[in-house]
């Protein structure tokens, strides 16, 4: 090869392409799950993005559709159930040959406790007495952050192993997406989270691991945010299915402001488009990290 062909292989569209992948966002419908969305799509994937709320799902299509070289396409699902999973996984079976890209967004919050009590006494009332903190909370948290990243990468698996299959120098990812939660030591007063969080990144690791000893070429990695816009953070998201948080509340992250769509979109492209990652978890937190140390 001539070396000025090779330097083709370097331009941006090659190193970081997507165009014609098919994708499944969980969770698409906002926050991460949208930013991820219309990352795939802008540069030419047709993005599957499903979750609870078909109106949610039917506005990001109307919206986010225009001006783009891919397809933003709605599936409503819960992925909570399991019936719901195959049903998700037989739908995408009867319209597409195969899955490129699997994108584990979907989550949620748990209930907050107070941690600065200073005697044994506070800390079990604000701990174990406190009416959120309860067996039901944890199985909700858990299921949601941690369970269906499980049965919706395994229920998946046969369409992923095609995608890899259709694409020669081409390997399909999943990529969960965790949080610094799950790697930092403080509860941030919400202990069920972050212990789901750190469960979703374990997971990753053993997913990637039993995965490439099946033999099967399916690359599964983890994203772990640091603050970005989302209803989680912001409480809500506007007409537009975007939500905001002033960067003032956020001066303790070395970056001094919450992350933007672009940060996230970025990081998406390369988690998907590297061919050489595989089981790791990719830290985007605007050095939050950094500053407040791991376990």
């Amino acid at each position: 090869m001539a070396a000025e062909h090779s330097n083709e292989h370097f331009k941006l569209e090659n190193l970081f392409s997507v165009k014609g992948k098919v994708a499944l966002v969980t969770g698409g419908g906002s926050g991460i799950g949208l930013m991820a969305t219309q990352a795939l799509a802008k540069n030419g994937a047709k993005v599957y993005i499903t979750g609870r709320t078909e109106e949610k799902l039917d506005r990001v299509a109307e919206l986010y559709n225009k001006n783009v070289t891919g397809e933003i396409i709605p599936l409503s699902a819960d992925i909570t159930k399991k019936e719901h999973i195959q049903q998700l996984a037989k739908e995408l079976e009867s319209r597409e040959k195969y899955l490129s890209i699997l994108i584990n967004n979907a989550g949620v919050s748990s209930a907050t406790q107070n941690t600065e009590a200073e005697s044994p006494e506070e800390l079990r009332k604000a701990l174990f007495e406190d009416p959120s903190s309860n067996m039901e909370e944890w199985d909700k948290t858990y299921r949601t952050n941690v369970v269906q990243c499980f049965f919706t990468t395994t229920a998946l698996l046969p369409l992923l192993q095609k995608g890899t299959d259709a694409e020669k120098g081409w390997s399909s990812t999943v990529i969960n997406i965790s949080s610094i939660s799950g790697i930092i030591k403080a509860s941030q007063h919400h202990f069920a989270y972050n212990a789901s969080k750190a469960a979703t990144i374990h997971l990753t690791k053993m997913l990637a691991h039993e995965i490439v000893s099946s033999g099967l070429r399916i690359r599964v990695n983890n994203i772990a945010p640091g603050v970005f816009p989302s209803e989680m953070t912001a409480g809500e998201s506007d007409e537009k299915q975007k939500s905001f948080i002033p960067k003032e509340k956020y001066e303790k992250v070395p970056a001094r402001r919450p992350g933007k769509d672009e940060d996230m979109a970025s990081t998406v492209l390369f988690a998907a488009a590297n061919q050489y990652l595989n089981g790791q978890t990719i830290v985007v937190d605007g050095g939050y990290v950094l500053s407040t140390g791991t376990i």
